[in-house]
């Protein structure tokens, strides 16, 4: 009986090839369409995201990486991140776990290396070999099969499977190969990277001494060939010298910058580890102002936001220009059904916020639609287009949007902001119907009906222009 066709030899031995490391996965697919369609958390929070956005501009500018890169941050506990395109995506993970901003510095700086060096790209083609090697194994493997079928050698059969295989084998060690040549590679720009920017790398080096002692606590053995990335060890030992050699090794962030680390530590703490996380986080630094600011936060969400009130105050009264404190108040403020003075908080920190986030005037926007009046009604389209205008993708904010407009009774622009919502969220068919039904509401031509027109016209997962 002849049951295995020629066709499934070829497919075994390039699912061979498809058994590869995570890493290669999300730098091959369309990572951005897999965050859309919500198989990955996104965090949004524009004061994470000033702060990353600090970190990486020295870097970005050192690696010849024009504006366009985003960094986008993944609600994920693991400490990894990784490129897609001109994305960068930082696990909240990663963010939490570094105690130093030079740590999430040399993270950055290593992933820098990969868009700089244009691994993506370059992984495709090796992937492209791959697969190939894999159909020509499986092909010579099949013709072995049959030839062995046909002279009724059982042996031959035998070696035509094993050649199908074994050429799926040989395609992935290569590739896994290639992989961890990249890392290298990324790893030294890295540190050239820090260098040209006046920073050290011992945050690196940091990083991959976590990285050994997890691996040495696990027990786990490791194959170095099975694996995308050389072991931490290998990677110290790469680097350690190339790290020491540079004049900034010993230099450490400033003190204004760790004091932000902190409060960004705080933040992602107390929302992903609980109440308690920021006393154990801070236990060495219980009264300082991170772990008073995850202390609020905590009351806020898991307490009493009434009570969280006096104590952000108090923080006010330290940084009364601090634009993230007046964002927390409005937060407490919407919990406590007291939607105008939240608007107040709002837009303060909207006036103080120097790096013009999309997130702020979106929360701006969203107490002024809580308020209910036409007028207030009319400030809430103002301000969620202004958020909008800087952060297009920010799918939230289309939602707010629609209610205000639908709450003004201007149903076309209700229906479009539905539909925007719904094509940022990775929901192309809602967006296609809605849109649909908002084009029937403008004249035709108008600029309605063409942004309604580019989103029934566009390809699933493609961008609008």
């Amino acid at each position: 009986m002849q049951a295995l066709s020629l066709s499934s030899l070829v497919s075994k031995a390039a699912r061979s090839v498809a058994a590869i490391s995570l890493a290669t996965a999300i730098a091959v697919s369309a990572s951005v369409d897999a965050f859309a369609q919500g198989r990955v958390s996104v965090v949004r929070d524009a004061e994470i995201e000033a702060l990353v956005r600090d970190y990486a501009r020295p870097i970005f500018k050192a690696a010849g990486l024009r504006p366009g890169v985003s960094i986008i941050l993944v609600n994920d506990r693991s400490f990894n991140a990784f490129v897609a395109g001109q994305r960068m995506f930082i696990n909240t993970g990663a963010l939490l776990q570094a105690e130093t901003p030079n740590e999430i510095i040399g993270v950055i700086a290593h992933e820098a290396g990969h868009i700089a060096g244009g691994h993506q790209e370059r992984l495709r083609e090796q992937l492209a070999r791959a697969q190939t090697m894999a159909i020509v194994a499986g092909l010579l493997g099949a013709g072995a099969i049959v030839a062995g079928a046909a002279t009724k050698s059982g042996e031959l059969a035998q070696a035509g499977g094993g050649i199908a295989m074994g050429g799926g084998e040989m395609a992935r060690r290569g590739l896994l190969g290639y992989q961890r040549t990249e890392e290298t590679t990324a790893d030294r720009s890295a540190i050239t990277y820090l260098a040209a920017t006046g920073q050290s790398a011992k945050g690196m080096l940091t990083t991959f001494e976590r990285f050994q002692s997890a691996l040495s606590l696990s027990g786990a053995r490791v194959d170095p060939y099975q694996i995308s990335h050389p072991t931490p060890r290998d990677r110290i030992s790469n680097l350690e010298q190339l790290a020491k050699n540079s004049p900034y090794y010993d230099r450490k962030d400033s003190p204004a910058l760790q004091l932000r680390h902190d409060m960004m530590r705080a933040k992602i703490a107390v929302f992903t580890e609980g109440q308690g996380a920021v006393s154990r986080l801070f236990r060495k630094e219980p009264t300082g102002l991170a772990a008073q600011y995850g202390n609020a936060m905590a009351t806020y969400l898991y307490g009493n936001a009434r009570a969280a009130l006096p104590k952000i105050d108090a923080l006010l009264k330290q940084q009364p220009k601090n634009p993230y404190f007046h964002e927390l108040r409005g937060d407490a403020l919407m919990k406590t059904n007291q939607p105008a003075k939240a608007a107040e908080s709002y837009a303060r920190a909207v006036q103080l916020d120097q790096v013009k986030s999309g997130v702020l005037p979106i929360s701006y926007g969203q107490a002024l639609l809580a308020i209910g009046t036409p007028d207030s009604l009319k400030k809430a389209v103002t301000q969620i287009r202004t958020g909008l205008d800087r952060d297009r993708e920010n799918a939230t904010g289309y939602r707010y949007l629609a209610q205000a407009y639908g709450q003004l009774g201007d149903i076309g622009e209700a229906e479009l902001a539905t539909a925007e919502g719904h094509y940022y969220s990775g929901a192309y068919q809602d967006a296609k119907i809605f849109a649909a039904r908002a084009q029937q509401k403008f004249k035709r031509g108008t600029p309605g009906w063409i942004r309604a027109q580019d989103i029934i016209n566009s390809r699933q997962g493609s961008k609008k222009k």
